[in-house]
C-alpha cells in the first residue's frame, strides 16, 4: 500500500499538481510501520516529501523532511555497501542529489544562521565519506576525524560547494565567524572549466591559453575574500573540494598577476583523514624507504627521470633503503615496510588514480597494488609497533584520462594508506623537473619550521624560478592530509 501512495505522489509531482503530491506522500509515509524499519523505502518517501515541498516553498518542513532522509541514509551506510542494496542504490543517482539539495536549502534560507552554514559544512564533508565508502565497497572511513578548520591558527579552510545553479563557498578563517559567498554558475559549467582545462595542461599549452578558466576559478573561489586574508595573516589555504574540482590544482589560480602558490602554501583536505601533530623530521638520521620503476614492465614505458629523480634522493638521506627496478617487488616492498622504521615512503613508479577501485593501482616490478591491497600492505607495520608513515609520496601516478571522479582514488589511496600526509601528482610529468621539485622538497622539509605544505610551496617556487613556468612541470603535486 506504501508504494502505491508512494507512486501516485511521485506521478502527481511529476505533473506539479503538489497539493495532491503532497496528501499521497504523507500517505505513504503513514502506511509505513516504523521508519527504522524500512528506511530504504523510508528516505525515499521523505526525499519526495522534501522535493515537493521545497517545489511550494515551504522550505522549513522541506529541511525537516531532507534531514531525516540523510539520517535514515547514514544508518543505511552499512547495509547500502555489504548487502544486495549496493546493486539498487546508484551514488550519483539515489545518495548525492539528497545532500546537495538539503545544502541548497540551508544555504538559500533567508534567516541563515552560524549553523545553517555549520551544519552545510557538516553534510559537505559527510557525502565525501560516504562517497568514498561507496568507492570501496565498505563501510570502512567513520565521521570522528579533527574538526578541520580548527586545526591550524594560520590556515583559511575553503568548502566550495557544487550545486546544479550556483558555486557555494563556506570559508573558516581562525578564531572568526563562518563566512559564506555564492556565484551565480551551473554545475555544467564548472565541468566544462574542468574539462578544458585538463585538456589544455596535458598538451603543455603556454599560460595565457589557459588564463581565462583560472582567473575565472580564482574570481569565484578566492577574491571575494582576498582582502581579509590578508588582513588575517594567513600562510596557508586549505580546500575540501568539491566534484570535479578536485580534478584542478588549486595552486595554479590566476588573480591577472601571480600563481595563487606565490602567495600561499596550499594542501587538500579529506574528510575522514585524522589530523595529527606532525613528528619532526629529524634530517641527520632520516631514513626513507624509496622504491621506483625507471625501466619499462608489464606494457608500461620506461621512466627514465626516475633514475635521477631516486639517486637525488637517496645522496641526501644516505640512510635510505632504495628498491629500483627488479628489486621493486611487491614482497620486497613489503618487507621493508615491515622492517624499517622509516617515516617516509617514496614511490616513484606508473600508478593510476580512478572512479573504480579496481582500475586504481600502483605498479611494482611484478604486480600491481590494488587499492585493497594498500591497507593489507601497510597493516603489519602497526602490528610490528612501527610508528605511522608520515609521508606517502607517489611522484609519477596520475588520474585516469576523463575519468572526472577519478581523484577518488587518489583520496583513497590516501585514506587506505594510513599515512599522515600523502604527496601526489594529477599527472605524471615524466621529466628531470619532478627530480628537481622532490630534491628541493626534501631539503626544505627538514629545515626547522618548515610544515609540509610550505617545503611543497617552495620547492615548486623554486621551478618557476628555473624556467619551468608552465603549470604542467609545477602544478600537479598537491598534499593530501596534514599540512602542518
Amino acid at each position: 500500500m506504501a508504494y502505491s501512495w508512494g507512486l501516485q505522489g511521485k506521478l502527481y509531482e511529476f505533473k506539479q499538481d503538489f497539493d495532491a503530491a503532497e496528501n499521497s506522500t504523507i500517505q505513504a509515509l503513514n502506511t509505513l510501520d516504523s521508519y527504522q524499519n524500512q528506511p530504504d523505502i523510508a528516505y525515499q518517501f521523505l526525499w519526495q516529501l522534501g522535493r515537493i515541498r521545497k517545489a511550494t516553498e515551504k522550505t522549513e518542513l522541506a529541511i525537516s523532511n531532507y534531514t531525516q532522509a540523510v539520517d535514515l541514509l547514514k544508518g543505511l551506510r552499512q547495509d547500502i555497501v555489504a548487502t544486495d542494496l549496493d546493486s539498487r542504490f546508484n551514488f550519483q543517482e539515489n545518495v548525492e542529489p539528497v545532500y546537495r539539495d538539503l545544502i541548497d536549502l540551508r544555504l538559500q534560507r533567508a534567516d541563515e544562521t552560524q549553523s545553517d552554514l555549520r551544519e552545510s559544512i557538516n553534510l559537505i564533508e559527510s557525502l565525501q565519506i560516504e562517497e568514498l565508502n561507496n568507492f570501496f565497497k565498505i563501510a570502512c572511513i567513520d565521521e570522528e576525524a579533527t574538526q578541520i578548520d580548527e586545526a591550524d591558527p594560520t590556515a583559511a579552510v575553503f568548502y566550495p560547494i557544487i550545486l546544479s545553479n550556483r558555486l557555494e563557498v563556506i570559508i573558516a578563517l581562525p578564531g572568526q565567524p563562518l563566512r559564506h559567498y555564492s556565484t551565480p554558475v551551473s554545475a555544467d559549467e564548472v565541468r566544462q572549466i574542468n574539462l578544458e582545462i585538463r585538456r589544455k595542461l596535458g598538451l603543455l599549452f603556454n599560460e595565457k591559453d589557459i588564463l581565462p578558466q583560472t582567473q575565472n576559478l580564482y574570481n569565484w573561489l578566492i577574491r571575494p575574500i582576498g582582502t581579509e586574508l590578508k588582513n588575517s595573516n594567513i600562510t596557508t589555504l586549505v580546500f575540501v573540494l568539491d566534484g570535479v574540482l578536485r580534478n584542478i590544482p588549486m595552486a595554479f589560480l590566476q588573480d591577472g598577476k601571480q600563481y595563487l602558490i606565490e602567495n600561499y602554501n596550499i594542501a587538500i583536505a579529506l574528510p575522514g583523514l585524522k589530523l595529527r601533530n606532525p613528528n619532526a623530521f629529524n634530517s641527520k638520521a632520516l631514513k626513507l624507504l624509496i622504491g621506483g620503476l625507471s625501466e619499462a614492465s608489464q606494457n608500461f614505458p620506461p621512466l627514465p627521470a626516475v633514475q635521477e629523480e631516486i639517486e637525488k634522493i637517496s645522496q641526501q638521506f644516505p640512510s635510505s633503503k632504495v628498491l629500483l627496478n627488479d628489486e621493486f617487488t611487491t614482497p620486497n616492498l613489503q618487507n621493508q615496510i615491515n622492517r624499517l622504521n622509516a617515516p617516509i615512503i617514496h614511490l616513484a613508479t606508473h600508478g593510476q588514480f580512478s572512479s573504480n577501485r579496481e582500475d586504481t593501482f600502483i605498479l611494482t616490478a611484478n604486480d600491481k597494488i590494488k587499492i585493497n591491497d594498500f591497507e593489507s600492505l601497510l597493516k603489519t607495520r602497526e602490528e610490528n609497533g612501527i610508528n605511522p608513515i608520515e609521508l606517502l609520496v607517489l611522484s609519477a601516478c596520475q588520474t585516469a584520462s576523463g575519468d572526472n571522479r577519478a581523484t577518488l582514488g587518489l583520496a583513497g589511496v590516501a585514506v587506505r594508506s594510513g599515512a599522515r600526509s600523502t604527496l601526489a601528482t594529477l599527472w605524471s610529468v615524466n621529466d628531470q623537473s619532478t627530480a628537481q621539485l622532490m630534491e628541493t622538497f626534501y631539503q626544505k622539509l627538514t629545515q626547522p619550521n618548515i610544515s609540509k605544505a610550505e617545503a611543497l610551496r617552495l620547492a615548486q617556487l623554486d621551478l618557476l624560478e628555473r624556467g619551468y613556468r608552465k603549470p604542467f612541470y609545477w602544478a600537479p603535486f598537491i598534499l593530501v592530509g596534514n599540512w602542518f
